[in-house]
């Protein structure tokens, strides 16, 4: 018994290894897989023997999932590879024309009969195929994508150079696939623009099965991850992108032609500063040091200006640890720019002009845009917003506006720093249930209220002026108004799009602004700058009277794309880590994803 015992805990354990799966498992489970595959085998080869049943379709590669498409697409192609017949990944085709100039230059009325081709031209396009129709075995038709243009591929065993190899040719392509296509252009009897081919050749074949044209990728959480099968199927997603490139071009003319000269600054310091915000962390190796990624050029710009470059400006990304939600990403793209000679009032002109010339560009001449608050464009009952873009534009006062919508006197400018003001300020939040969380700065609930009172006001752009220097460390005192700064936001729809103000170029004044920030971290204020001595430094050799600008871009191409979520205009949006293990449930099809550059 007790030599017997060893032998049946293996047995139990698994002494015998499954070929398929790996597993090791019992002599007895074994031949039971074995007997059911073979069986189930010999059921495929019977049923794939036998002839379809009379009038019923033999099943498309469109009934299988995506794991048995991926499957049978990656034999076929390294079948091909295998043969080089023909290479699926041949190293150049020659393109004479993109499909956008195609269709200029040969759509245009009169141009091409119907039922007729330009038999002496021969052109070379290249794009995706998107859908596939057969008519026979002879004549196949393919809608081939690129460049936000469509062209029809009508391929005909007839027009092809060699038709023998016609049918085995085109049962190689495949939705998705990167096509070239060498032909005539044509027109259909039904007079759509075609080209009819003498060769097709598979330049990159696709190897996961699309979503169906007709509904298309609509699940969000994908169209985010996966941003380049976004674009393949949703052309909303490409305008909307070339719009994006088309508002940060319009800002960049707008600001060479007045002038300005973009630099670029670094994207690591010793310091984070030029904003209220908490930084990200990195570390040099070499130097054996830890860096910030920069918050704002800020500082930075301004040393330019200290240097003799009286304007200058640079868009490009920051970083700021904070959260994510609707509007706010990790990293962003901004605008800053410097101007001497310069205070807030100028700068408000350039605002206004700057972003009405931007809106009559992108509309065509005219000054509004309609946007969906909600994000529900298309739906009946949808909440729409008419923003318009035409100077001048409204402005409030900061605490002229609190002290209208709360009934209170607010304590003077000159005293809004202290303790009393403090108390003041927690109680005015406690009486209008305003939550601000810790540290209760006079700085952070005095933003808190503005954002429950006076940031809704702000549907069409407007700005709010007037804020205390408390709130603003590297802004100029107001010239008339003690306590306060010469500063102001730009806010649409209730959320901020730009921040300015006249600078401050008092390095003794700054000095102080620097020390009570330093206070403020002390007591908790994680967003809260440090001294910047090298900053002082540059303004002990004398900064010029000097005007600063910053816009976020992303925000601003939301309002002016109708979108309500900022990922939807950021083409590698920060999304939260899978949380399920890497395996075939995350890459449908594929092989299992491992960890990617994006968050």
């Amino acid at each position: 018994m007790s030599s017997s015992a060893p032998a049946e805990a293996a047995s139990a354990a698994g002494t015998h290894k499954d070929p398929v799966t790996g597993e090791m498992i019992s002599k007895q489970e074994l031949k039971r897989r074995e007997k059911q595959r073979a069986k189930e085998a010999a059921k495929a080869g019977k049923a794939a023997a036998a002839p379809p049943p009379k009038g019923e379709a033999k099943p498309s590669e469109e009934e299988l999932n995506p794991n048995q498409y991926y499957e049978l697409r990656a034999r076929q192609i390294k079948h091909l590879k295998e043969t080089q017949n023909p290479n699926p990944y041949p190293h150049k085709f020659h393109v004479t024309k993109s499909l956008e100039h195609y269709v200029e230059e040969y759509s245009a009325e009169g141009r091409i009969a119907a039922g007729t081709r330009l038999e002496a031209k021969t052109e070379q396009l290249a794009g995706r195929i998107h859908n596939i129709r057969a008519s026979g075995s002879k004549l196949r038709f393919y809608d081939l994508h690129g460049e936000g243009t469509k062209v029809q591929i009508m391929a005909t065993q007839q027009d092809a150079s060699d038709p023998d190899s016609f049918v085995a040719t085109h049962e190689i392509f495949r939705r998705g696939d990167i096509v070239g296509v060498i032909g005539t252009p044509s027109r259909t009897k039904k007079g759509e623009l075609s080209i009819s081919p003498s060769q097709m050749v598979l330049l990159s074949p696709n190897l996961h099965q699309l979503p169906s044209s007709h509904f298309g990728l609509k699940d969000q959480e994908t169209r985010y991850r996966k941003r380049y099968l976004d674009l393949i199927l949703n052309e909303n997603t490409r305008k909307l992108f070339i719009t994006r490139s088309k508002i940060i071009n319009y800002i960049r003319r707008f600001l060479d032609n007045q002038g300005f000269m973009e630099v670029e600054t670094p994207m690591t310091s010793m310091l984070a500063g030029g904003a209220t915000a908490k930084p990200f962390i990195t570390h040099h190796n070499d130097l054996n040091l830890d860096l910030f990624l920069r918050i704002a050029p800020e500082l930075y710009l301004k040393q330019l200006i200290v240097g003799g470059l009286d304007r200058v400006y640079e868009i490009g990304r920051v970083f700021r640890n904070e959260g994510i939600d609707l509007t706010h990403n990790p990293e962003f793209t901004i605008c800053e720019f410097y101007m001497a000679y310069a205070d807030m009032e100028d700068l408000m002109e350039i605002t206004e002009v700057m972003i009405e010339g931007l809106v009559k560009n992108l509309t065509g001449g005219g000054t509004t845009i309609t946007y969906h608050p909600d994000g529900n464009k298309g739906v009946e009952g949808a909440r729409e917003v008419v923003l318009d873009f035409q100077r001048p534009w409204k402005r409030y006062d900061m605490i002229g506006t609190l002290e209208e919508k709360l009934g209170v006197t607010f304590p003077p400018g000159e005293t809004l720093h202290t303790d009393e003001t403090n108390k003041f300020l927690r109680e005015l939040c406690v009486k209008h249930n305003v939550e601000c969380s810790e540290p209760r700065t006079n700085a952070r609930l005095l933003d808190k209220l503005v954002g429950e009172f006076i940031e809704p006001l702000c549907q069409s752009p407007a700005f709010i002026v007037g804020h205390p220097q408390v709130m603003s460390p590297l802004a100029k005192w107001h010239r008339s108004r003690p306590g306060l700064c010469e500063r102001f936001e730009g806010f649409m729809c209730g959320k901020e799009f730009c921040n300015a103000y006249t600078e401050l170029n008092d390095p003794f004044e700054q000095r102080l602004r620097f020390e009570e920030q330093v206070r403020q971290k002390e007591q908790g204020d994680d967003e809260a700058q440090g001294i910047d001595e090298t900053f002082i430094d540059a303004l002990e050799h004398a900064l010029p009277p000097t005007g600063g600008w910053g816009i976020g871009i992303d925000r601003l191409v939301m309002f002016l794309t109708d979108s309500t979520n900022i990922k939807e205009v950021l083409l590698f949006p920060a999304m939260k880590p899978l949380e399920a293990a890497p395996g075939p449930a995350s890459n449908p099809g594929g092989p299992p994803l491992g960890p990617s550059g994006q968050i």
